[in-house]
């Protein structure tokens, strides 16, 4: 079977649809259907059904898709195996980056690659809801990830490795009549004019649950997904907002105060999201190892300039 043909048919069980399959791979769906037809002929049983508009995995079709994993697993390992030497460990890495994160890690991880010889690193930043970010890993070698730490696993057969935890704090003018405590409360900040994410971002996701706690709807005046924007929108107009602590934490200008949720606390989940086989490269996990490094300066004593802030 053709290794070609089986990524083909593993990316159909994870991203759903044929026009996703193609939209991965830069070629047509027509393209896309005559190589899951070559690979149907070649295995002697239907790997595919049709559903209303759709195409879905039989249950030969989830086995062979199981198996091919495995199978792109091996092969890059195989690849790496034979590969692996300076210039295999240097080999160039692509790095999606979501907005907050870019301005702590973008330069810096650039930087530290580039001081220890390390591999060249390109750095593209994406703002897409959080259903879409599994399927950037077939665009790039790593894509950073978000999400509040109780949801669900990310699907799309992508593997997740976790790089940084961080607290969601309320944003207040310091002029507020809340500034002055030390933490709040839901039942504090549901009455509140708020400047939130747009719905499918975060932190649209905390709000909810603030007001759930609170037991009252919470007023959104503004959906900005930009942080340094919403810490401006605080400053000046009176509206309050939810900020993950580190990451955003350094784009709280004077005159706006951090303050941290009590009842209902929200931790957000940064993690580097790629392909099973993708991980296999000695180079991405160079470039992996670096993202830690350079996360681990956001934690509170880590030395970064989020933990530094004094909000």
């Amino acid at each position: 079977m053709d290794v070609t043909h089986l990524r083909t048919l593993r990316l159909l069980e994870d991203l759903g649809s044929l026009r996703a399959v193609a939209q991965a791979l830069y070629i047509s769906p027509s393209a896309v259907s005559q190589q899951l037809a070559q690979l149907q002929r070649e295995a002697g049983v239907a790997l595919t059904r049709r559903e209303g508009r759709g195409l879905l995995l039989t249950e030969a079709g989830r086995a062979l898709s199981a198996a091919a994993r495995e199978v792109l697993v091996a092969m890059a390992r195989a690849e790496a195996a034979v590969t692996a030497h300076d210039a295999a460990a240097d080999a160039p890495v692509s790095v999606a980056l979501f907005h907050s994160v870019g301005p702590l890690l973008g330069g810096r991880l650039v930087a530290r690659l580039a001081a220890a010889n390390g591999p060249t690193v390109t750095i593209g930043d994406e703002d897409v809801p959080g259903a879409r970010v599994p399927a950037l890993t077939s665009e790039y070698d790593l894509v950073l990830a978000h999400r509040v730490d109780h949801a669900p696993p990310w699907g799309g057969g992508v593997s997740a490795v976790e790089l940084l935890r961080e607290p969601f704090d309320i944003a207040l003018p310091a002029a507020h009549r809340l500034a002055g405590r030390d933490a709040l409360d839901p039942a504090d900040l549901a009455d509140e004019r708020w400047v939130s994410s747009r719905e499918g971002y975060s932190p649209a996701d905390v709000l909810a649950l603030v007001g759930a706690a609170a037991h009252r709807h919470v007023r959104v005046e503004h959906r900005v997904n930009d942080y340094a924007t919403v810490a401006s929108l605080v400053a000046h107009t009176g509206v309050i907002a939810a900020l993950p602590r580190y990451t955003a934490g350094a784009m709280v200008p004077d005159g706006v105060v951090l303050r941290p949720l009590r009842g209902a606390p929200q931790v957000r989940l940064i993690e580097a999201l790629a392909r099973p086989e993708t991980l296999a490269r000695p180079a991405v996990q160079r470039v992996l190892l670096a993202l830690r490094e350079v996360m681990e300066g956001a934690r509170p004593g880590g030395g970064g300039p989020a933990a530094a802030s004094g909000n």
